[in-house]
């Protein structure tokens, strides 16, 4: 059976010596997770220009962790200290694949940075930063809450995960039509859907891909991506 393929936008990367120059990089426990629920992963090139064009050719699309989004593309006027890593090209693409793929119903798994790039790119906020160490959710496992009859819980078979997380900044306001899925304990926004979806859609403020390998309900949205891929969903 042909793999349905699955467009991942690369991460840029200061360094990388295994290849002696910088480069463009999606986490291999990313790439794995969705080679098992039995897509084919494929790394597509942050740039200008005309986004539906590209996506044309794929199935499904998955928008991956990484960096902060520039705090002007949510309306701030100031930017936290704690801001990292912020590319404007890539925040200009990942919004344009963000856009694109809800538009046309594409399927698409949003993850971490993902799920705020949806958020901002249907017109929601962020708070810059969740208030230092003892509030971060960084290199931190916590139980998160599933709303019933969503999606998430659909892919999950759950009502309760334990979330691999590495964020500082989380949902302020939902975008248009979004809906929230999943919270943590602290109230921190963890799940987003958007009920009036042309395709198939859901996003997590965590890491499934963390501990997807061991964790069936982690590997279920892969799963279930790939599943809406196929279909055509």
């Amino acid at each position: 059976m042909t793999r349905p393929l699955i467009a991942i936008p690369a991460r840029f990367s200061a360094t990388a010596s295994a290849l002696r120059y910088a480069a463009e990089v999606n986490a291999r426990a990313l790439i794995e997770a969705v080679w098992r629920a039995g897509g084919e992963p494929v790394s597509i090139h942050p740039a200008d220009g005309e986004v539906a064009s590209r996506l044309a050719r794929f199935d499904g699309v998955l928008l991956p962790g990484g960096g902060d989004l520039a705090p002007h593309r949510y309306g701030a006027t100031d930017t936290h200290d704690t801001v990292y890593d912020v590319d404007d090209l890539q925040d200009a693409f990942d919004l344009g694949l963000a856009r694109t793929a809800l538009h046309f119903g594409l399927p698409l798994l949003a993850v971490c940075r993902g799920l705020q790039v949806v958020n901002v790119a249907l017109g929601g906020t962020l708070h810059q930063d969740m208030g230092g160490p003892e509030r971060e959710h960084r290199h931190l496992v916590h139980p998160v809450a599933i709303r019933a009859g969503t999606l998430l819980e659909q892919a999950t078979s759950v009502q309760k995960v334990e979330a691999s997380c590495y964020h500082h900044q989380r949902v302020d306001r939902p975008g248009r039509g979004l809906t929230v899925t999943a919270r943590a304990a602290d109230g921190t926004v963890e799940g987003l859907e958007l009920p009036d979806a042309h395709g198939w859609f859901t996003s997590v403020q965590w890491h499934p891909e963390d501990t997807a390998h061991e964790d069936t309900a982690q590997q279920g949205l892969f799963d279930a991506l790939v599943r809406a891929a196929r279909d055509g969903d």
